[in-house]
């Protein structure tokens, strides 16, 4: 067996092993986005470019190196340029997806080129909350669209953190278009992240489903403590208050809090004492009628940009896709599959994994893995032999295939 190196070394002067200082690997070479999503070479390398930046990122986090990707993402302005490619890739899902899908000749050989895009966005927040904050076919679509909107909620918690910094259209878009902290009551009162399972309470962390044992279940979840803290931000703010039209409807939500504010949440969330203090008055505060102040609101320019280089555009940009991403040749499938080998190397990965592997006979922590297909791991020479009656075809079958690459 092949033994786990347990410190792998994916570092090398400040950047991924394989990566040009001077070239892609640097938030630098980070372009402007467009909407060659899936396997063109320039959107292929933008793709991977993040891949590295996004792994580098959680490598300095997790070894408390400072936030040398955060300093350089800001020095070469290339924040926005993640924000835009952020909205890029929405706008794709939105107008190109949709024609692509209607044309008689949409017959993609695979789908990859649409995981990839959704892959693509789930990279990109994550490296946005990483950078800031230090601290991945339909089902898993659906996975990775419940942990980026996880992840934009945590995002949304930090931004009300400034909420007394905000520009006045920000303010009111938050507080009035969308009505956040009514929003965010609707949250608490579904609780998305929770859910039971064979009669046990599961919840989502770390970008999977976790049973819960019955003495932790009272414990504050992290999404719930970000919908609290959100909640507080915005409620106890003198500039948020003052902003906030409380009409009848946002009173009998807001007093809806008051059900799950309970002595055992207020001692995991102290500060949350100051919340009750204010439900508390505001069963007592008259309501207001909708406010009709004259509100001058900056447009969202990116979208607005984009939509507008890009408008009349949409039907053929689903029809080059077409030809060019979702009709790809043997040789491009082959190059591409190498393309992500490269970039998604075993050693990084394994370094920026949430939990150690497991051994697949008795789910101890493993440290060896099976030399031949690579792909189960065991903690010692008797379990890899024991499990090999089951394990022995498909690790045939999978060293074959790699042999026939």
């Amino acid at each position: 067996m092949a033994a786990r190196t347990h410190a792998p070394q994916p570092l090398r002067n400040g950047c991924i092993q394989d990566v040009d200082p001077a070239s892609c690997g640097r938030p630098r070479e980070f372009q402007h986005p467009h909407f060659s999503a899936g396997c063109c070479p320039g959107w292929n390398q933008q793709h991977e470019n993040l891949e590295k930046l996004n792994m580098q990122a959680i490598l300095d986090a997790t070894a408390s190196q400072g936030e040398p990707i955060q300093e350089l993402l800001v020095t070469h302005g290339k924040i926005p340029t993640l924000v835009e490619e952020l909205i890029a890739v929405e706008m794709w899902k939105q107008k190109v997806f949709p024609v692509l899908c209607r044309l008689e000749d949409f017959k993609p050989q695979n789908t990859f080129p649409i995981y990839m895009v959704v892959h693509h966005e789930a990279s990109i927040i994550n490296l946005l909350e990483t950078v800031f904050f230090h601290k991945e076919l339909q089902k898993q679509a659906e996975l990775m669209e419940f942990e980026i909107a996880s992840k934009a909620l945590s995002v949304l918690r930090y931004i009300t953190d400034c909420v007394d910094s905000l520009s006045l259209s920000t303010l009111n878009r938050m507080l009035s278009t969308h009505n956040l902290p009514c929003l965010l009551v609707e949250l608490l009162e579904h609780n998305p992240w929770s859910r039971r399972e064979g009669g046990k309470l599961q919840q989502f962390e770390g970008g999977r489903w976790q049973t819960v044992a019955p003495s932790e279940q009272q414990k504050l979840s992290k999404l719930d403590g970000q919908v609290w803290i959100a909640l507080y931000n915005l409620l106890l703010s003198h500039e948020a208050r003052a902003r906030y039209c409380l009409t009848s409807f946002a009173k009998g939500q807001l007093l809806k809090l008051q059900a799950f504010l309970t002595d055992t949440l207020v001692d995991q969330l102290p500060n949350l004492a100051g919340l009750q203090g204010f439900l508390a008055q505001l069963a007592l505060t008259e309501t207001q009628p909708p406010k009709k102040d004259l509100v001058l609101e900056q447009i969202p320019e990116i979208w607005e940009r984009l939509e507008r280089e890009n408008r009349g555009k949409w039907q053929a940009i689903a029809k080059y896709q077409l030809r060019h991403v979702f009709s790809p040749s043997e040789q491009d499938l082959r190059l591409q599959a190498r393309r992500w080998a490269e970039t998604y190397r075993l050693d990084v990965l394994e370094a920026v994994a949430p939990e150690r592997p497991r051994c697949a006979y008795c789910s101890a922590e493993a440290s060896k893995r099976c030399s031949r297909c690579q792909n189960e791991w065991y903690c010692c020479r008797e379990c890899q032999v024991k499990h090999w009656e089951k394990h022995g075809k498909a690790c045939v079958l999978a060293a074959q295939g790699d042999r026939a690459k």
